[in-house]
């Protein structure tokens, strides 16, 4: 599987396009909800935009972490990125940590970061309930690191769902409130000259919100402690199905959408519309006179059908090293040089003196 190294991600008129920015970490197994409410909608954007993509491993030792394990999850989560149809010849995909222009710039922006901006954010007073004493600063710092993931590489849009829209926020109100204001040079007409870019949030399409299996009403997560509460993209068959059958139901027949009385239903219902490429009324259609024990076996067919091509390719990229090493390579080259053009900005607005 060679790369084709002659025109990188971005050439013959690509770098005109809107940009977009994202990432995930590579603690805990991708699930499907990483699959349908994040990646899948990545691979889309890559016809119409100029994509960045990233393993935000910095973002992973901002909690407590097995530091033998990081670099496995680290090469784990980019070969799903290229099994799930992150195309590197369309996308620049690299590890967060290859790029040292993150962890400078957000030095840089926290300098400038009034503290309770950062005391106020909801997921940090979250996870900081649960890590009690033994909470670090690296997790109150989480927003700025994300902030300088963003404005390094000028992205116009920032694909976001609900429980990052506050990030976003922080991101936009540091770029503009405390670079760009202040320190913006001054054009012939006496205003500033942006120094960083604003992005604007991309809502991503409706209906790929997929919940825990064991709560309808939670978001399926990589930190929950019940292993049966998601899918991930390489569980084998048997442990799918063996999953879905103890999916949470309730005892009414037939699956519906919208009833807020029936979220395991709403939830299941839209899992298999997503996983059989049905619409969301053909689905309904389909099942609404539907007994669990003949819909469950039903989901469990289809996530197995649609994860299979995507455990096929991951087991293919996983085994030829070489190749998803260079993939990164390049990523990181084509990351380092957008990313080092946009702190030099920074560097010289602030005062520093010239590295050249």
């Amino acid at each position: 599987m060679p790369v084709n190294s002659a025109q990188p991600p971005g050439a013959a008129g690509l770098t005109q396009r809107p940009r977009v920015l994202s990432g995930v970490q590579p603690t805990g197994a991708l699930h499907l909800g990483n699959w349908l409410g994040a990646i899948r909608n990545w691979v889309d954007l890559q016809s119409s935009h100029d994509t960045f993509f990233c393993v935000v491993d910095l973002h992973a030792i901002t909690v407590p972490h097995e530091p033998a394990q990081l670099a496995e999850d680290t090469l784990t989560t980019a070969a799903l990125y290229l099994a799930c149809g992150i195309d590197p010849q369309r996308s620049t995909v690299f590890v967060q940590s290859h790029v040292s222009a993150h962890s400078e710039l957000c030095w840089l922006l926290n300098c400038v970061t009034p503290l309770n901006w950062l005391e106020r954010m909801i997921q940090f007073k979250e996870k900081a309930v649960k890590q009690g004493s033994d909470v670090s600063a690296g997790l109150l710092d989480y927003p700025v690191l994300m902030a300088a993931d963003i404005l390094l590489y000028d992205a116009d849009r920032v694909p976001v769902g609900e429980d990052q829209k506050q990030h976003l926020e922080l991101a936009r109100d540091i770029a503009q409130q405390r670079i760009n204001s202040r320190f913006g040079p001054k054009g012939s007409d006496g205003e500033r000259i942006p120094i960083l870019k604003v992005p604007e949030p991309l809502i991503l399409r409706e209906g790929a919100r997929v919940m825990s299996l064991t709560d309808g009403r939670s978001k399926m997560s990589k930190s929950d402690p019940n292993e049966g509460s998601r899918i991930t993209l390489l569980d084998p068959p048997e442990l799918i199905s063996r999953k879905i059958k103890r999916a949470k139901t309730d005892p009414q027949m037939g699956l519906e959408f919208g009833n807020p009385e029936r979220p395991e239903a709403d939830n299941l219902l839209a899992l298999y519309a997503l996983l059989a490429g049905r619409s969301r009324e053909a689905a309904a259609a389909e099942c609404a006179a539907m007994g669990w024990g003949t819909f469950k076996p039903l989901l469990a067919e289809a996530a197995v059908a649609a994860l299979a091509p995507l455990q096929e390719r991951y087991s293919e990229l996983r085994s030829d090293p070489l190749y998803l090493a260079e993939v990164l390579r390049q990523g990181r080259e084509r990351a380092s040089s957008v990313a080092d053009a946009t702190l030099a900005r920074v560097r010289h607005a602030l005062g520093f003196l010239s590295r050249s």
